[in-house]
């Protein structure tokens, strides 16, 4: 047992099984939503639920068992939230591709990852984010989490098409914003593993009010679903007739993926010490974009849209969970499911609600690190954290973060504080709207 926790980063003087497995318990009820949303949604192309369902399980459980044992670090992958939207809704439904033409869209963007990272580009990118952007991204992803968390529960919802207002006073609601009482509460009295608990109470709770479904042929057991119908099934004809606008959506899944999970990384490790407090530096990063790779490579076999690294993560980090047990619990939690997957998929919204609204709590505490005095620096900040709540996006709270710093810096004579990385993400950038 020793010689395994010691394969995960865990060392008994510092951590503790119980914490980091009660963090690895508390990221999984935060994103088992996956598991029910991601059949759904991939479901619209014509795949096959069922095989998505066990495909989703096994790409997690590949992605994040590569995080605890190689990587080392307390954070779980799955097929992400946006990713699959893309994937469904603009290759398939709107630019007319196959499901299984977007598949190899899928493996062609994860074989380029793990070369990308090989050679540790990824990283250099990273590593030239300056480090008042990196606070404001942590910050940015706060409140994007926590708008999740609010809108999920129905404390707030949309008025137009542009415009959220408090939403009525619902049962689920209620236990939303009970949740997030009760969670606080807890968290304010240190009560290690809190946003667990408080996910489990307020599942309990809403079976009398409805807002727990149970069906009604509700059984604790079931048999896992074949891969077969879409695992394997790419087809690379698109590639190899050398269409453009193929080769511009791997290029877009490219983008997408990469600043999602850089933003997630470096949120998570900034707002939980985890990063170098003075060069912000993470240890271990391009280990862990290394699963991210390794995730989307081996999810696009098994027949799911593209893997990335979890901002739920964030709920088992604010947990305790420092080490890979806690990815690798999250790994096995996600091997359980295969068998009991209508008891972990009657887990509703509300009930996670307190638990991406106390993390974002957590993760808006690094805003007092960031150098407002200096405009250079606050102005890209504050674009960067308003960004991604308003748009829904972490990518493009990232770009226009980036972008805005170096032309600020650029148009005030600050263009010594910059790196040739910055300056060539910024040409790209531009390109990326102007081509858009």
């Amino acid at each position: 047992m020793k010689k395994i926790l010691a394969l995960l980063g865990f060392d008994p003087l510092k951590h503790s099984v119980k914490v980091e497995m009660m963090a690895g318990i508390t990221t999984f009820l935060t994103m088992s939503y996956i598991l029910a949303v991601n059949p759904l949604i991939l479901g619209e192309t014509g795949m096959d639920k069922g095989a998505l369902f066990s495909a989703t399980i096994a790409a997690a459980v590949i992605a994040t068992l590569v995080m605890a044992f190689y990587a080392k670090m307390p954070f779980a992958l799955a097929s992400g939230m946006g990713l699959n939207a893309f994937f469904a809704y603009t290759l398939v439904l709107t630019m007319g591709y196959t499901w299984q033409e977007a598949l190899a869209a899928v493996l062609f963007e994860g074989v380029a990852f793990i070369l990308l990272t090989f050679f540790k580009v990824r990283e250099a990118i990273v590593n030239a984010i300056p480090l008042n952007l990196r606070y404001s991204i942590s910050v940015g992803i706060g409140l994007f989490i926590a708008y999740i968390g609010l809108k999920n529960g129905g404390i707030i919802v949309a008025s137009d098409a542009t415009v959220t207002t408090l939403g009525p006073w619902t049962v689920s609601s209620l236990i939303a914003g009970g949740g997030v009482l009760l969670g606080g509460v807890l968290m304010a009295l240190g009560v290690r593993g809190a946003l667990f608990y408080t996910i489990i109470v307020m599942t309990v709770i809403g079976i009398p009010l409805g807002v727990t479904q149970l069906p009604e042929s509700f059984s604790l057991v079931s048999l896992p679903e074949s891969m077969a119908p879409i695992a394997f099934h790419m087809d690379f004809s698109r590639f190899l007739s050398l269409d453009i606008n193929y080769y511009v959506v791997v290029f877009t899944l490219l983008f997408m993926d990469l600043f999602d999970t850089l933003g997630t990384l470096i949120g998570a490790s900034t707002s939980a010490g985890m990063a170098d407090p003075r060069t912000g530096r993470i240890h271990g990063l391009n280990r862990a974009l290394m699963a991210d790779a390794i995730g989307t490579t081996a999810g696009a076999l098994c027949g799911t849209s593209t893997v990335t690294t979890y901002v739920e993560s964030t709920t088992g980090i604010a947990a305790g969970g420092r080490t890979g047990l806690t990815s690798l619990t999250v790994a096995l939690l996600f091997l359980v499911a295969l068998f009991f997957s209508p008891l972990f998929l009657i887990i509703p919204s509300a009930a996670t609600t307190s638990a991406l609204v106390l993390v974002g709590v957590l993760m808006t505490k690094t805003i007092t690190k960031i150098d407002f005095s200096d405009f250079t620096e606050a102005v890209p900040c504050f674009i960067t954290i308003l960004t991604m709540p308003f748009t829904a996006s972490i990518s493009e709270g990232i770009v226009l973060g980036m972008l805005s710093y170096v032309l600020v810096k650029v148009c005030t004579g600050h263009y010594k504080e910059l790196s040739i990385v910055m300056y060539i993400l910024a040409a790209f950038f531009i390109l990326k709207y102007v081509f858009n």
